[in-house]
């Protein structure tokens, strides 16, 4: 990759200090890449991270840290942000609205919506009520009266209405940025209709894919399931499912399940299947997921929300594990059936047909080698190279003006 045109003075603003999710776990990695290719970077947060967490900044050469919490306000961090005098904000998703605002007005601004920023009262874009389904509505007035009839939160009216004051305001406030950079063409056109000005600029992933194809070798039972456990990850969907593609094998099936959160509960509450029987890991770090993504014979990516993007299936893929998911969201853009696993046909959310995807890609060896290998052959189209080379080019172009 050329040199850098010029060096850049930027402030990365993001909530937490923590790797929580996703988008602290995309600024854990951006943040060396940019410093690498010379770039003066300074990093926001808002929260500090909590007694052994895994800190986004860890390891990285950082010009400035600036913590709201640590100043006790906004007001004086951004007085430090001052000091830094960045000539671009790469905003991730702070929480408080007045500091987003005033973040607008520091320097020119890129927002990275990592989710439905300013588009859902919720942030769920999904409907849970009679069943579980995407949401296709631009924000606005009228969503207050499905909020409660789809279920699409809580059943607080108060809640309701802050948190649609808090999407309306960011809604706002989207026309402002030089431009918000999305991970899939599915976010582009949504947050486009919300009034932003879109960039795709696919994530990249945590490792690079292995160098060489995957060797064959004999199936050992194991479903992964990776992320946050919530109902929107379609936890329950995939137990369910579990035990009935077990019992269509003919063979018993262990579901790992590496990750956290109010799901896990119920999880630990389910009784054994005949059939199949469920591993609690927690969360693991990087090395250790990898790991367990070779042990595996398939990732389940059971959102029943619409997924911005869905990177651990590209990091499944670059080891030789496919993946079976819902056609939500962006998943569709990367997660082509029959090539690196399989899309789940039929209603959504439904148990029966994410297990017959599960039986699609574990019934014959033969095709589970192909699939392994059109997992891993997808993979290569995702790099940290390939992220910077969209991502540069914006972040100058925003400072120059013209995004």
């Amino acid at each position: 990759m050329a040199p850098p045109s010029f060096a850049m003075r930027v402030l990365i603003s993001t909530h937490s200090r923590d790797v929580v999710g996703g988008a602290e776990t995309y600024v854990k990695s951006v943040l060396p890449m940019l410093a690498a290719r010379g770039h003066q970077v300074a990093l926001m947060h808002e929260i500090e991270a909590r007694p052994g967490g895994r800190l986004i900044d860890e390891g990285a050469a950082l010009d400035a840290r600036i913590s709201v919490e640590a100043a006790t306000g906004a007001a004086r961090a951004l007085e430090e942000a001052r000091a830094f005098r960045p000539d671009l904000v790469y905003q991730q998703g702070v929480a408080g609205l007045a500091l987003e605002a005033a973040l607008l007005e520091l320097a020119p601004a890129i927002l990275f919506a990592h989710g439905y920023h300013g588009t859902c009262i919720s942030g769920g874009k999904r409907h849970a009520f009679p069943r579980y389904r995407a949401c296709s509505r631009t924000l606005g007035a009228g969503c207050l009266l499905y909020y409660p009839l789809r279920r699409c939160g809580g059943l607080s009216l108060r809640t309701m209405m802050q948190h649609y004051a808090a999407q309306t305001a960011r809604r706002e406030m989207l026309p402002r940025y030089r431009a918000v950079a999305v991970a899939s063409e599915h976010m582009a056109r949504e947050l486009s209709r919300h009034g932003a000005s879109t960039r795709v600029v696919r994530y990249p992933p945590a490792w690079a894919p292995q160098t060489s194809r995957p060797e064959p070798r004999a199936q050992r039972g194991v479903v992964l399931l990776a992320g946050r456990l919530t109902r929107e990850k379609g936890v329950r969907q995939l137990a369910r499912a579990v035990e009935q593609a077990a019992a269509a094998l003919g063979r018993q099936l262990v579901l790992r399940v590496a990750g956290a959160g109010p799901e896990e509960a119920w999880l630990r509450a389910r009784v054994p299947g005949r059939w199949s029987r469920i591993q609690l890991l927690g969360w693991l770090a990087p090395a250790e997921l990898q790991a367990q993504m070779r042990e595996a014979d398939v990732l389940a990516m059971p959102s029943v929300w619409p997924e911005p993007f869905g990177l651990s299936g590209i990091e499944a893929g670059g080891v030789g594990l496919p993946a079976v998911a819902y056609p939500v969201g962006g998943i569709p853009e990367w997660l082509e059936a029959g090539v690196g696993g399989e899309l789940v046909e039929g209603a959504p959310a439904s148990v029966g047909a994410l297990a017959a995807a599960l039986v699609k890609v574990l019934q014959g060896p033969e095709r589970w080698q192909a699939l392994r290998e059109g997992a891993w052959r997808s993979a290569h189209r995702f790099s940290a190279q390939a992220h910077l080379e969209a991502l540069e080019p914006l972040l100058q172009s925003a400072i120059a003006g013209r995004s």
